[in-house]
Order: structure tokens, then C-alpha cells, then sequence
């Protein structure tokens, strides 16, 4: 699979989100080869989950596929947030995860985002798709 079937995969995890008030989020790590390891989304075990997160936490952090894996998400990871103490972003860069794949820059409705730029100044390939950004902005339409 290419990077943009597994970012489609992300974006269709989104869905699956309860409703919120807040952003439906999917996200997908894979390993070098592009192997599934994990898949999460927003409110899967906890209402304060964010996608990334979910994902993360059903890998062991010392998992050495970690280092060549790639983080698809439907949208920018965090890099501001009151419900948890430690961002998308920081867990992204805490976990070794080299490349990041997203489909949507957050909007600013809560605050203003700057996950992409924190990942890429810490050397972190960052790839948008802004192509499969519709998707998530349908997923998201009750932010409006």
C-alpha cells in the first residue's frame, strides 16, 4: 500500500469516533515495510483519546519497528491540549516514529496548531495530503 491508502484507512478509523464535541480523528502506524502495527482513533477506550494516542498505546514503547514506522493521521497531530498532559506531537516524538502522514492542517477552533512544524524542526519527515482533506473535513463537519 502507498501513502495514500493508508492515509484513506486513517480517515475511514475516523468515523468510528463517538460523537464529540471535539475533532473524529484516525490514525494508522505502520512499519518500514508499510505492515499495520497499530490502528487508534479519537474516543476508542476513553472520551479524552486522542487517534494517535489510541495507537500508540497498544505498542510497547521500546518496539524496535518503532524507528522506521510511519504515524498516518487524518489530521495534524496536537501540539496544544488541556485533556492530557503530553501532545500528539510529543508522544509522536517520544515514540522514535520517524515519519508522519496527515491529510488536514487543524483548523484553528481551539487553538492554533503547529504539530507539522514541531515534527519537522525535531527532523521528523512530514508529509500533508491535502488531496484527502475533504474526507476529514466531512468527518469533522459538526465543528462548523
Amino acid at each position: 500500500m502507498d501513502d495514500r491508502e493508508l492515509l484513506a484507512k486513517a480517515i475511514a478509523l475516523g468515523d468510528k469516533c463517538p460523537p464529540s464535541s471535539t475533532f473524529r480523528v484516525g490514525a494508522v502506524i505502520t512499519d518500514a515495510d508499510g505492515t499495520v502495527l497499530a490502528t487508534g482513533y479519537s474516543g476508542e477506550t476513553d472520551p479524552h483519546d486522542h487517534a494517535e494516542e489510541a495507537a500508540l498505546a497498544k505498542l510497547d514503547s521500546a518496539d524496535p519497528r518503532l524507528a522506521g514506522a510511519t504515524m498516518y493521521t487524518s489530521l495534524e497531530p496536537c501540539s496544544t491540549r488541556a485533556s492530557r498532559p503530553k501532545t500528539c506531537t510529543t508522544l509522536i516524538l517520544e515514540s522514535g516514529i520517524p515519519r508522519v502522514v496527515f491529510a488536514w492542517r487543524e483548523p484553528a477552533v481551539f487553538v492554533d496548531c503547529v504539530g507539522a512544524e514541531t515534527l519537522a524542526a525535531a527532523g521528523r519527515t512530514v508529509i500533508e495530503l491535502p488531496e484527502l482533506a475533504d474526507a476529514v473535513r466531512a468527518t469533522n463537519a459538526h465543528l462548523r
